[in-house]
């Protein structure tokens, strides 16, 4: 026995150790300058814990304590990662729905828009507004206008330029890109001949306004706008998605270029006499709705490594 201190018998938790180590004190004394300060240190509950964690036993209950209670902690971790991953055209993104609500709304205000002129080829309010586009007429302003419609009057120079640059960004490798740039341009056309089949709306009449340049065939929606929306739209889109800030001056030139015509060919439509502005509004809510859709599929695609870039 060892004099101050309380005897504990160690030969079922540790049967090798010596009988020194039976003769740990609870009491551990240290001095300073001041005096004889006394720490009381409890060593049977580090013992117990000791023993506890070396049981098999004990180990096999807290091993299925923390099983049972790990997918309570580990669950919520996931799905938090995931949703902070998870791209915003998922289907279970908020900013997804938020589009497609967009995109719904979209639709049935040209839908609504559609039936209007259909049944009502001269809306006042369209005169109203060519005939202000055309007070401040000079020619400058009408040669500007003229060229920025100037892709849409010819069909060959318009499918050379789209073609040429499909060339061009598949040389680059960038062939899913490429391919999206022939077909939204395509599917365009054959969908703009559609809707205008369908709605059969006179152009502007020279009666009514000045014409300053005329086109055949139907007037809604504007088929200017809608391949304008679908071409320069996707090249602005692809500006943003693909290229960086460090990629240089080409980059700024890309989207300045893309937002001018897409901008501009509507107003140049009403100002020429060829399109009322609701026609030109139905090109571009058309438009925005094939453009959004493509741009949705394509980054599916993307996402999915079919023809990835190198």
């Amino acid at each position: 026995m060892c004099n101050n201190a309380k005897e504990l018998d160690f030969r079922n938790l540790y049967p090798n150790s010596s009988s020194s180590s039976r003769c740990n004190s609870d009491y551990l004394s240290t001095s300073s300058s001041r005096g004889q300060i006394s720490l009381n240190v409890n060593i049977t509950s580090i013992l117990q814990d000791m023993y506890n964690r070396s049981n098999p036993m004990t180990q096999k209950l807290m091993k299925e304590n923390i099983e049972e209670h790990v997918d309570d902690v580990v669950e919520p971790v996931e799905q938090e990662v995931t949703r902070t991953r998870e791209p915003w055209y998922s289907v279970s993104s908020l900013r997804a729905r938020i589009f497609v609500v967009i995109y719904l709304v979209a639709f049935v205000l040209f839908t609504l828009l559609a039936w209007f002129v259909h049944v009502h080829s001269v809306i006042p309010v369209d005169v109203t507004i060519t005939r202000e586009f055309q007070e401040n007429k000079s020619p400058w302003l009408s040669t500007s206008m003229i060229l920025v419609s100037a892709f849409g009057n010819k069909p060959l120079l318009m499918s050379a330029v789209v073609l040429i640059t499909a060339l061009i960004f598949w040389y680059f490798r960038l062939r899913l890109e490429a391919l999206f740039i022939v077909s939204l341009s395509g599917v365009s056309l054959l969908l703009n001949v559609l809707i205008k089949l369908i709605v059969s709306r006179p152009r502007p009449s020279p009666s009514l306004v000045e014409i300053i340049q005329m086109s055949g065939g139907q007037s809604f929606p504007s088929g200017h706008v809608m391949s304008y929306v679908a071409f320069w739209g996707l090249l602005l889109s692809f500006g943003i998605i693909l290229f960086k800030k460090k990629d240089g001056w080409w980059r700024y030139m890309l989207l300045i270029i893309s937002a001018l015509f897409v901008v501009l060919v509507g107003p140049s439509r009403i100002y020429l006499g060829d399109h009322w502005a609701s026609d030109v509004l139905g090109g571009y809510l058309f438009g925005g709705l094939l453009l959004g859709v493509g741009l949705w599929i394509y980054l599916r695609l993307k996402s999915n490594g079919l023809l990835p870039s190198k």
